[in-house]
């Protein structure tokens, strides 16, 4: 295998959606460099310069993960390969902008899931972002709950069946998980 494409190995977390508020319009961004740090919570993401919404993530240190499903890929994919400098990205892919309770960016209506996170930390030589949850939403209600993840060539891998192993692995997993 070529070196350069070894990262298509590992790439596996799910492809979110990250917004964030500038002071005068909301924004979102498609990320798939994601990482869980600690159960605390405490995640990373992977953006910079080149990402629009980069600048008031930086300025504003908070944002909203948004989780989206399968049924959003073309949605998702569309995010990411536009840019929030000269298109109103909630309203071109047709998504309902929520208020946060504690952030000021919005979450997104259509996800499964969000989480209001806080900056604690840049690590400007990776482009390194680390955020810290402050509030958490799941639609329970919502049929499809399957994620996407980048194989990082173009491609995804949709979630598939849940293997349950709580029973071996209860001694190492956190309170109430």
């Amino acid at each position: 295998m070529e070196l350069n494409k070894a990262f298509t190995l590992m790439e596996s977390g799910p492809v979110v959606l990250v917004t964030t508020h500038d002071g005068q319009k909301d924004n979102i961004m498609t990320i798939s460099w994601t990482m869980v740090l600690d159960f605390t919570p405490v995640f990373a993401i992977t953006t910079g310069e080149w990402n629009h919404s980069f600048a008031a993530l930086r300025k504003n240190r908070e944002c909203v993960i948004a989780i989206p499903t399968v049924d959003m890929l073309d949605k998702v994919v569309g995010i990411g390969t536009c840019s929030g400098k000269d298109t109103d990205k909630f309203a071109k892919f047709k998504l309902t902008p929520v208020p946060g309770k504690v952030v000021r960016a919005p979450l997104i209506k259509e996800c499964l899931a969000n989480i209001e996170c806080k900056v604690i930390d840049i690590v400007e030589k990776h482009n390194i972002v680390v955020l810290e949850a402050v509030a958490a939403y799941l639609d329970t209600t919502r049929k499809e709950k399957r994620t996407v993840h980048a194989v990082g060539d173009g491609t995804f891998i949709v979630d598939g069946r849940k293997i349950d192993r709580k029973e071996m692995m209860i001694s190492n997993l956190p309170y109430g998980v």
